[in-house]
């Protein structure tokens, strides 16, 4: 299960540099917070892209469930950085068509490839920008589920890390990769479907976590 890190104003490269998954810190599980569920830390795990990246992640003994916090400039299962993911999407939704904005891009993959590969992105965060025009009608109701009308209305550099802040408290149920919520069918997947792969620890000492809850802004989304 993600939740979300609060890194508002860092990119991809600023987290890779920082090593800013070391000062994660979740105080107590977010299914028992009474405790005495076995709730530990559980290393990290890597991510493709930015190289580098490493997740945050703890388990839940009695709830057989890890939870990994997710930092805003990253995007929910699917790889690389939302601010490059929003770049795709307003590059599409300014061009005549979708063949059109990505003749150029990804010259390492046949335009087939690279017509799928933007899809998949578009159709993800339009389906994610609807799902908040549901959940914030006073604000997004006369909007378009684009990027491109959604900014006029958000303003600012990003608006798919200022959505994420602004309906933290729904990521759980918003879709990937905007929100945390993998399902993209009507049916619910198993709740083992969502859990992290095990695995150890790169070699190297992890400087200590902060210990003042004003620190630590990974939190359940309730």
């Amino acid at each position: 299960m993600q939740l979300r890190f609060a890194t508002q104003g860092i990119t991809g490269e600023d987290y890779v540099t920082s090593r800013l998954w070391q000062r994660a810190r979740l105080e107590c599980c977010p299914l028992h917070s009474q405790g005495g569920c076995g709730f530990t830390a559980h290393g990290t795990y890597e991510r493709v892209s930015p190289p580098g990246t490493r997740i945050r992640r703890w388990y839940c003994r009695l709830g057989g469930v890890t939870f990994s916090a997710l930092p805003d400039c990253l995007c929910a299962r699917l790889s690389g950085t939302v601010q490059a993911l929003e770049r795709a999407v307003r590059l599409v939704e300014a061009a005549p068509s979708l063949a059109a904005a990505v003749r150029e891009e990804r010259c390492e993959i046949e335009l087939p490839g690279v017509v799928r590969f933007f899809r998949r992105r578009v159709r993800a965060t339009h389906r994610g920008l609807r799902a908040i025009k549901g959940m914030y009608p006073e604000t997004f109701a006369a909007v378009l589920p684009t990027v491109t009308d959604f900014a006029r209305v958000l303003g600012g550099e990003s608006v798919l890390v200022g959505l994420r802040e602004m309906a933290w408290r729904h990521l759980a149920r918003l879709p990937a990769p905007l929100g945390f919520d993998p399902v993209r069918t009507g049916v619910r997947q198993r709740a083992v479907g969502r859990q992290h792969q095990a695995g150890p620890d790169p070699p190297g000492v992890l400087v200590e976590a902060p210990t003042s809850p004003a620190d630590c802004p990974v939190g359940p989304p309730t």
